[in-house]
């Protein structure tokens, strides 16, 4: 009998399931932060915010203009002034909510990138094939996991791996 249970304890075990985890957001930030395409995003980014610290800068010396122009009882330049301040801080304010809002779909499309996703889910496979894992959940995602080990978590791994091939 104890034989038997050897025997089945031991096919029981060739069937183990194994599970694995990944932070699909911490892979996405860490990949992305190397990458052209994100590159590309925060310089353009770091352009439009140059480009409003130039108007706001513009805006604040028209202000101090006009505040002079009214100490020295010049109503009609004060006025000429406060014209100008009015029509430049509407127009950045303009200029921000149409650069914010093509930044806004430029990075929520950055990380729906159909390739991107494509190398996401091609590095979890073959790291998961490899390990001989037969399952692996998004963590962040996944509401229905109360534990896990740090063992079987693969998001660095998958990290490694993008950015290995991404410097090719």
């Amino acid at each position: 009998m104890t034989g038997m249970f050897v025997l089945a304890s031991g096919l029981s075990a060739q069937q183990l399931t194994r599970f694995a985890v990944v932070d699909l957001p911490k892979v996405y930030t860490a990949f992305f932060r190397d990458s052209r395409a994100v590159r590309e995003f925060e310089e353009r980014s770091a352009r439009v915010q140059a480009e409003i610290d130039k108007m706001t800068r513009e805006i604040q010396e028209l202000r101090s203009r006009q505040a002079d122009a009214v100490l020295q009882g010049d109503q009609t330049q004060a006025m000429r002034l406060e014209s100008e301040i009015y029509r430049k801080s509407e127009f950045m304010r303009e200029y921000y909510n149409i650069k914010t809002a093509e930044l806004e779909d430029q990075r929520r499309r950055l990380t729906q990138s159909g390739t991107f996703l494509e190398q996401v889910y091609t590095e979890i496979r073959l790291i998961a094939e490899s390990e001989g894992y037969s399952m692996v959940l998004n963590l962040k995602e996944n509401t229905g996991i109360l534990w896990y080990s740090p063992t079987v978590d693969i998001t660095d791994k998958v990290i490694q791996n993008l950015l290995n091939k991404a410097r090719r």
